[in-house]
C-alpha cells in the first residue's frame, strides 16, 4: 500500500473515531440531564422513581435526629411542601428559607434524600443589586 494512502486511511479512521466519541459524550451529557422537580410535582408522582427536587426550606422545619436531618421543602412560589429525610454533608449556607436542591425518592410520604446530595443555592443570584430585594 502506498504510504500517502496509508496516512489518509489512518486520518479518516481517527477522525471518524473522534466524531463518534464526541457524539457519545454529547448524547450522555444532554440525554441524562433532568430538570429539577418542585415539591408539588414530587408529591403527585407515585412511581417510586428518583428525582432531583428543588424548593425553599420551610422556616422552623429543620430538626436534627442523630445523624439524620429532617426538614421540609416548599414550592418557590407556593405552599405545597414535602418532608425530607437526609443524611450526609450539610452545606454551610443551609438554613430556613434557603433554596436547595436534593436528590432522592418518595418513600412512605417523605422524600428520602440520597447521601451527600444536598446543595444550597446562593441567594445572591436571586437578588437585585441596588435594592437587595429578592426577585
Amino acid at each position: 500500500m502506498d504510504p500517502a494512502r496509508k496516512r489518509r486511511v489512518r486520518l479518516v479512521v481517527a477522525l471518524t473515531a473522534a466524531v463518534l466519541l464526541a457524539g457519545a459524550l454529547v448524547w450522555t451529557s444532554f440525554g441524562s440531564a433532568e430538570g429539577a422537580a418542585s415539591p408539588s410535582q414530587v408529591r403527585r408522582d407515585h412511581s417510586g422513581r428518583s428525582f432531583q427536587m428543588t424548593g425553599k426550606v420551610v422556616p422552623g422545619s429543620i430538626r436534627h435526629e442523630g445523624s439524620r436531618l429532617r426538614f421540609s421543602v416548599r414550592d418557590r412560589n407556593g405552599t405545597a411542601s414535602v418532608p425530607v429525610l437526609y443524611s450526609g454533608v450539610v452545606p454551610d449556607p443551609f438554613r430556613d428559607g434557603r433554596e436547595v436542591i436534593v436528590s432522592g425518592r418518595m418513600r412512605d410520604g417523605a422524600f428520602v434524600g440520597q447521601r451527600d446530595s444536598l446543595v444550597t443555592k446562593c441567594p445572591s443570584k436571586f437578588q437585585d443589586k441596588p435594592t437587595g430585594k429578592t426577585l
